[in-house]
Formats: C-alpha cells, structure tokens, sequence
C-alpha cells in the first residue's frame, strides 16, 4: 500500500509540475493521517470512513485540477456556428458541475455575438450537460431511482457523492436519463440466435395514478368514490385509481419436447432431470409503458420480432393469459405483417380455473380436491378440453350444486370450450412449445409491483412511464450500452448540433491550453 501511494504522489509530482499542487498537498497529508499514531489506532470502520471522506475529496481536487489543465477552451478568433454566424466576442466564465466526486469548477470561454446563442467550446469538448449535475451523477440517480424510491435514491446518492440533490431535480434527471429510449430501440441491432422459436408474451398490471394521469373512465369513478384520508386511499378505492399498462417481452428460446406427465411431474414441484435440462431465453427483452395504447405495444412488439427474424423463418409463439382484446391485437398484428402466429394461452390460469370449480365439488384443503385437479389437468394437457368441460359440468348437475354456487363450474367450462382453439396443449408439448406465462408474469412483477406498487405511491403518466423505462432497461440487460448510446446523444443535442457541419472547433475532443 505504501509503494502504491508513494508512486501515485511521484506521478503526480512528475505530470505537470505545480497542475496539481492543492490534490499533491492533500496527498501527502492524508499519508501522513494514514501513519499518525490516532489512524493507527482506528478499526476499519473508521479507516473506512476516513477514506472514504478525504480520498473523495482527494478525487475531486484531481478532477477539478485537470479540467483546469485544459485551458479555458480558446480556440482562435471566432467561432462559427450551426446558423453559420460568426461570433467573435469572447467572455470568459465559470460554471459549477456537480460531480461523482462533489462539486467543481470549470472554467470556459463564451464566444458570442448580440442577439446570438453563446458557444463553449470547452463544455462541447467535455460533454458538459446543461443542468449543473454531471451525466455520471445522473447515471447514479436513474439507477438507484430504477431500484426504490426517489428517497431512498437520493440518500444513496449523498451516501456515494456527498451531494444533496433536491427531489425534484432527482426526478428531472431521471426523465432526462429516459429520454433516449424510443431512439435506442429503433437504432438497436439484435444478436441472432439459432434457435428456433420466438416468444412473443404480453399482459397489462395497474399502476396507482394521480387524478390528472387517470383515463377519463377512471378519473369519474375515482371523483364519484373521493377518498377521506389525506395520506393514504381508503378501502376500495385503489381499484378506482389505477391506469392498465401494457407489458411485453419478446425473447428467442430452443424448442423443448415434454409429456403431459412431466409437466404434471413438474407442476407438482417434483424435481427430475428434464427440469434441468430446460433450455434459457436468449435475447430477452422486456418493457412496459403506461402512456402508450395496448394497440402500440402490440405494433412494437412484432417490430421486436422482426428484427430477430427479419427473414421470418422462426416459428412464432404468442403466449397469453387469455384476454380476447389482447388475443384480437395479437392475430390483427400477425396478419397485416404476414406473420403465422401460434397463440397459446397459459397453463396456469386453466389450472386456476379448474381450481376454482374443483372448490365447489371438493373439500378446499382434501386430497380428493388436489387429486381431482390432477386428473383434468391431465385430461387437459393430452387435448381433452371438450370432455373436461362436459364432465365438470354433468358432475355439478349430478351433486346437486344449486345454481347459486355453480359458477366456477360454469366459468371454467366457458373457458375450456371458449378458448379450445388455444388450448392444444399435446401439439404444443410435442413442438416443444413453452406453454407457461412466467416470463411475463415475472415481468409484471419486476417492472410494476416491485417499484411502482409500493405503499403510499401515487404517480403523474410521465413519472410512471420514465421509471418504467429505466427498469425496462435494467431488466433487458441493456442499461450499459444504452447509456452509451445517451450520453452520444448529449453530445449531440447540446454541442454538435451548435456548430457548423456539427463539428466542435479545434479538432474535436481535444482542446488546447491558452
């Protein structure tokens, strides 16, 4: 450790002779703290703090010395600008960036002319933003606001930078972080996968809204049941102030043959062989937005599709939870853009309503009930949907059941004759087919419950809808390069743009001292 620091403090000598006095100074105190009888004393608690303090501090002199050493960005006479203006006059300034490390100084050159926007060429070199906050701190709040709530982000924040950031330009970061999304999707090239089968799955969970984020529906109902605490809804309104967004993920995965009997096997959380052996999603995407149509996600989501299949050679499977507007949207989609597409709805709500039925024949907590539920779940994956639906009903008819307990009976057969066209569960199994909802429905629960169904919240559409981006992001793995994509677009945006054939004076990126 020693030869580390003493190697860092000859460097720092040796770069540029007095650049870095004050960070040299620092240095060399915090070693000598380091190897005073007090620091020699402290547990590694304290050491930590100690360092964790002053080596911030030690950053942020470096950081703030080496923007110095860059000069104030004076790059000849004048400079000409995007509108092809000349601007000759030259003011120099000083704005504050708040860094990772705490609070800098940057000193730059305006160039200007009256009436005119005024250029820094420095900022455009440094890929300084417009607001006051560095993009690594805005990184650090959209990830940590992606995690838990603006609170919790803010505190997190202080915790790694020392700064104080106030909650709402906590959340003018964010959405400044999110605005990117559209574009980074419609420039973003997927990996081809060699298997065989795209998965195309959606569903719609509720987000608590403020009034104004409320469909106009919605809003009448909430306004007709108003709620009489301050802080909190009251019971049964929570229903009443929710706005559906749409969830959709697309992913590539190798197609696996099963039994009915391994499924059954499975189901009953019996672990076996073939478990271990199930093949993983490739190319996964997943997103969620509450402003946008459930029509729109639709359009995007084949979109997805096609990039990963541009030739339209997978087998594409649509798996649903049921809903005949989303099934509509699914077959209307498939067909304007030529695609065949096998839409299979979920094992598990079959298995939920045969539940529900098995209920008002059984004993809830029996053997017989679970036994009964087996035996038609069996039925059901072999492609018997029509005998289940008939059988369930004749054995109410046969038991007795009045007609006012008889509608689970009822409503699980509609569903088994209803949606028989997409219950071919022995095809399925045997194309190797995933038949199961538990990406999406793992989905619902990452992008929506975990973070936007905590207690007490209540959003605006365009708060809702920045958080879901940036989750969707975190859950697609594609944070990183993302961010990539959107500090070239801050570039863009807030310097190239300005100048002539969007190129920053002195050669691009590199700057030379005054």
């Amino acid at each position: 450790m020693e030869g580390t620091m003493s190697g860092l403090s000859l460097a720092l000598q040796e770069s540029h002779g007095d650049d870095f006095s004050a960070s040299h100074e620092m240095f060399n105190g915090l070693l000598k703290s380091l190897s005073s009888t007090k620091s020699l004393g402290m547990d590694h608690s304290d050491l930590e703090k100690l360092l964790q303090t002053e080596g911030r501090e030690l950053l942020r002199r470096l950081f703030e010395e080496q923007l110095k050493l860059r000069g104030n960005g004076f790059v000849g006479a004048q400079v000409e600008g995007s509108d092809k203006i000349e601007r000759g006059y030259k003011r120099e300034s000083t704005r504050t960036l708040k860094s990772v490390f705490g609070e800098v100084s940057v000193d730059r050159l305006g160039y200007s002319k009256p009436g005119e926007e005024v250029l820094f060429p420095k900022d455009a070199v440094l890929n300084l933003p417009q607001e006051s906050y560095s993009l690594g701190v805005r990184k650090l709040i959209a990830i940590e606001a992606s995690k838990g709530s603006y609170d919790e982000a803010i505190s997190s924040v202080k915790t790694v930078t020392g700064l104080d950031v106030p909650k709402r330009q906590a959340e003018q970061l964010a959405k400044f972080a999110a605005q990117d999304f559209e574009n980074f999707y419609a420039s973003y090239e997927v990996d081809k996968a060699e298997d065989n089968l795209l998965i195309l799955t959606m569903d719609g969970k509720g987000i608590v809204m403020r009034k104004e984020g409320l469909t106009e529906e919605t809003r009448a109902r909430a306004e007709a049941s108003e709620h009489k605490l301050g802080k909190r809804l009251s019971k049964g309104e929570k229903a009443n102030r929710k706005r559906m967004a749409t969830v959709a993920s697309v992913y590539e995965i190798a197609s696996f043959v099963r039994t009915p009997d391994q499924i059954c096997t499975e189901l009953a959380h019996v672990r076996e062989a073939t478990a271990k052996r199930r093949p993983k999603p490739k190319n996964k995407r997943v997103w969620a937005s509450v402003e946008r149509s459930a029509e729109n996600i639709t359009e995007e989501a084949f979109k997805e599709v096609l990039k990963c299949d541009p030739k339209k050679k997978k087998k594409l499977v649509c798996l649903v939870d049921g809903d005949p507007r989303q099934i509509g949207r699914i077959e209307k989609e498939g067909k304007t853009r030529g695609l065949p597409v096998t839409i299979i709805c979920d094992i598990i709500h079959v298995i939920e309503y045969l539940w529900k039925a098995s209920r008002v024949l059984n004993e809830e907590t029996s053997k017989e009930a679970e036994e009964w539920v087996s035996h038609r779940l069996y039925e059901v994956l072999n492609g018997k949907c029509s005998d289940v639906a008939g059988g369930i009903r004749r054995s109410a008819t046969l038991r007795g059941i009045p007609e006012s307990k008889r509608e689970p009976i009822d409503k699980c057969a509609d569903y088994l004759i209803n949606k028989s066209s997409y219950l071919k569960y022995d095809e399925y199994l045997r194309l190797g087919y995933p038949i199961a909802t538990g990406v999406i429905e793992g989905a619902c629960r990452y992008l929506i419950k975990d973070r936007l169904d905590i207690t007490g919240a209540r959003w605006s559409l365009s708060g809702a809808e920045v958080i879901l981006k940036l989750r969707s992001l975190r859950a697609s793995g594609d944070f990183d390069e993302y961010w990539a994509f959107h500090e070239k677009k801050e570039l863009e945006r807030n310097h190239t743009n300005k100048y002539v054939d969007g190129k920053i004076p002195s050669g691009g990126l590199k700057l030379l001292k005054k």
